[in-house]
């Protein structure tokens, strides 16, 4: 919607409940004249009549979101085919969409490890997600398939905590650092359970409307950003609450 249709519509919001007091109907022409005077009148009108509509597109949003997550809930929780870190057996799951050329991911690591730490109870589950580059893809596919030589958790920690941005020479330097077979690596990494979670993530963040890594999600909430670990960490609670009643 453009801004003027934006203002109009704001405006409309504000002037209807007044037009619905008049005794006659009034036309559509109408309608527009009484928007028109209303905004030379009281110009300041447009800040809360917009205002107004952001609160309920945000609104929207929110009860969008928690809908989708509910319907893909088996899909992001429980998929066979995504790492899971922590307590596979947590009574509370934390789904991350990341990328490893992302500066707030590598941001958010430690916060990550301090909160599954403090908190025994989480279950991790970590959707690769890269989309800042070939880089990013090369270094998925690598750690997704390093799964089969059963370093996953090795190699995702040391590919956030390195420096400099993840490609082909830097990612397969840090393999090597951790004892993965490159051979074997390079195989692993053209198999169609690599593609296919890279794909399903592509999907899941499509669906769910996700726009940037990190972004968490935890019961029905999607939280975006390298957030504290005691946002985190409430929110967990809250999973946790909800489930016990």
């Amino acid at each position: 919607m453009t801004l003027i249709k934006r203002i109009f519509v704001a405006a409309l919001l504000l002037v209807l409940p007044l037009a619905a007091t008049a005794q006659n109907a009034l036309t559509e022409d109408r309608v527009r004249e009484l928007v028109r005077e209303t905004i030379l009148a009281n110009p300041e009108i447009l800040v809360e009549a917009i205002a107004i509509l952001e609160e309920r597109a945000a609104q929207d949003r929110v009860t969008g979101s928690a809908d989708m997550i509910a319907a893909q809930r088996e899909q992001l929780e429980q998929d066979p085919n995504a790492p899971v870190l922590a307590n596979a057996d947590g009574d509370v799951t934390i789904v991350e969409f990341f990328d490893y050329n992302c500066p707030y991911c590598r941001r958010a690591a430690p916060t990550i490890e301090n909160l599954v730490e403090a908190d025994p109870g989480i279950r991790l589950v970590y959707r690769e997600w890269p989309i800042l580059g070939e880089g990013s893809v090369f270094a998925a596919r690598a750690a997704l398939a390093s799964r089969q030589q059963g370093l996953y958790e090795e190699f995702h920690w040391a590919m956030m905590d390195m420096s400099g941005r993840a490609e082909e020479r830097s990612v397969l330097t840090i393999a090597a650092e951790i004892g993965l077979d490159i051979d074997q690596l390079r195989a692993d990494m053209e198999s169609p359970e690599v593609a296919e979670h890279i794909e399903t993530s592509m999907r899941l963040a499509d669906l769910l409307g996700i726009t940037g890594t990190p972004t968490f999600i935890l019961g029905e909430n999607l939280v975006p950003g390298a957030v504290e670990q005691e946002v985190l960490q409430r929110l967990v609670d809250e999973v946790r609450e909800e489930q016990a009643q």
